[in-house]
């Protein structure tokens, strides 16, 4: 550590504080918001998913004010990612997303866990970092979850930004993916 610079602070043990418990019921969204899209309920689903978000930011901001926990740091990505990937699969499933793009997003992210798995399973640190173009990635992914549910919701259409919106995704997706294989190669 360099001169001066704050060391930091250890992962706490709590399991239920107030940051974990928005965390879970942002996972426990996850099926009403699947229910709602396979019911076309978009303009609900819209709001949960919102809602979604804003909790994340809330439980982030408060983990950060108290510090992070144990628990805290592997269910926040837990529950962002079981979110998104289920907003695509079942978008996709109800023709609101392309069923390829859903398919990439899944693939990406089972490329990634399954690379963590077998670098745990082999005895090698498994150090996770989330790359600039993976936060890329993940906006484009949630700004092209709401504006789908919105415009399934108002009935309006922007078919060209959508369209645009989608390659963007997907070429975020593959470019955040390849780049965890290169950095997770290349650090072996």
């Amino acid at each position: 550590m360099p001169d001066g610079a704050p060391l930091p602070r250890p992962l706490g043990t709590a399991v239920i504080n107030l940051p974990n418990m928005i965390t879970f019921a942002r996972l426990c969204a996850v099926p009403a918001a699947v229910w709602l899209v396979l019911h076309g309920r978009f303009a609900a689903a819209f709001w949960v998913f919102v809602a979604a978000g804003v909790s994340d930011a809330v439980d982030g901001w408060l983990a950060r004010r108290n510090g992070p926990t144990i628990v805290g740091t592997v269910l926040d990505p837990v529950a962002d990612k079981t979110l998104l990937v289920s907003m695509y699969v079942t978008l996709a499933a109800v023709n609101q997303l392309p069923d390829w793009l859903a398919i990439l997003v899944v693939f990406r992210d089972l490329l990634i866990v399954g690379g963590i798995l077998v670098l745990g399973v082999t005895g090698q640190k498994v150090a996770i970092r989330p790359l600039l173009v993976s936060k890329l990635n993940t906006l484009l992914q949630i700004v092209l979850v709401a504006l789908t549910l919105a415009m399934a919701a108002t009935g309006w259409g922007w078919p060209l930004v959508t369209l645009v919106l989608a390659w963007a995704v997907a070429a975020s997706t593959l470019a955040s993916g390849a780049a965890y294989v290169w950095t997770g190669a290349r650090a072996r």
